[in-house]
């Protein structure tokens, strides 16, 4: 894609994106989500991946029919003669439409198939960005709290469970975010300020780990011998982020985790919590078994990573990620 076209389409989709978490009313949020739709899905389209158009295409049936399906629940709020029973119906729908363009559990199927057809850059994109205006358009809602538990618990033994047999990088990191969906969910709903914590800091490991990934065109679990084994610091410091991103103390991905626990125990979701806790020990297992390929295996035909620019940012975004958490225990809990 022409360069120009690429800046273009990155900026309506921020604008999207802007858009509706700063609307005022939900038919300028719906559009949007569909301005951060239409950017998305030309920048999803590659060239050099055979598998980017069928990627494209389910992405677009699958926040088509949830857009569909918020227009339709916003049209029912919107008139003022529904019964009370009609408007907890279309405050159900409106739910349901925003967790399936998250990709919760059990609205989920979607994300790994597009996420596995996609380039590593796009993947970063769906992973984060486009996950943040359907949450924050979700806790503007009153959902009901046995539906919102149900949702936690799906989307946590899901995304733990489901990605421990996977051989596709790309998909395991989509079982992960379903994963991470789950715990910021349970906070976005009490603590703002806590959400945002939780989402900058699955942001900033995810960008680590896919800007190794990337460079190293590292796609499959077997490829892992790409890590090169001359270069041990960048193989430790891949390692350790998949621990920080599995939130295994003293990692900076721990802090988000220890801050979510403690206020959903503030609110009596004991339970909830617990399988929260139960599913992140499920992920770990996942992770290790990754840094375990990374570690066991070798290859004379690694590529090595020299002392370069990318190399020194790699460092210095992973070991920011790895050793925040200290900068960040002082602040006080919320």
């Amino acid at each position: 894609m022409n360069k120009f076209y690429k800046y273009l389409f990155s900026i309506t989709l921020i604008m999207g994106t802007m858009v509706s978490i700063s609307s005022l009313s939900w038919l300028t949020a719906w559009m949007g989500l569909e301005m951060n739709l239409l950017s998305m899905m030309p920048l999803m389209k590659s060239f050099k991946n055979k598998y980017s158009s069928e990627a494209t295409i389910k992405y677009f049936i699958t926040q088509a029919s949830a857009s569909l399906v918020l227009l339709l629940s916003i049209l029912i709020i919107t008139n003022s003669w529904q019964s009370s029973m009609t408007q907890n119906h279309s405050i159900y729908l409106t739910e349901m439409a925003l967790l399936l363009k998250m990709g919760a559990a059990p609205l989920h199927f979607w994300l790994p198939e597009v996420v596995s057809g996609l380039t590593w850059p796009m993947t970063m994109v769906t992973l984060t960005w486009q996950k943040i205006a359907p949450m924050i358009l979700f806790s503007y809602l009153e959902p009901n709290i046995n539906l919102l538990a149900s949702v936690i618990i799906t989307s946590s033994l899901v995304g733990g469970i489901l990605g421990m047999n996977q051989l596709c990088l790309r998909k395991l990191l989509a079982f992960s975010s379903i994963n991470h969906i789950a715990w910021m969910l349970s906070t976005i709903m009490f603590s703002k300020s806590i959400w945002l914590i939780y989402f900058l800091t699955y942001s900033f490991i995810n960008y680590s780990l896919i800007l190794t990934l990337n460079k190293n065109k590292i796609l499959f679990m077997n490829q892992m011998t790409k890590l090169s084994p001359s270069n041990k610091t960048s193989k430790l410091i891949f390692i350790l982020n998949f621990l920080s991103l599995g939130g295994l103390p003293p990692f900076i991905g721990f802090l988000p985790k220890w801050l979510t626990i403690h206020v959903m125990t503030q609110m009596n979701m004991f339970f909830t919590s617990t399988i929260l806790i139960v599913s992140t020990l499920i992920a770990l297992f996942m992770y290790l078994r990754t840094m375990f390929s990374s570690m066991t295996l070798s290859s004379e035909e690694s590529t090595k990573l020299y002392a370069s620019k990318f190399n020194n940012m790699m460092i210095f975004t992973s070991c920011s990620t790895i050793l925040g958490l200290a900068l960040l225990m002082s602040m006080p809990m919320m």
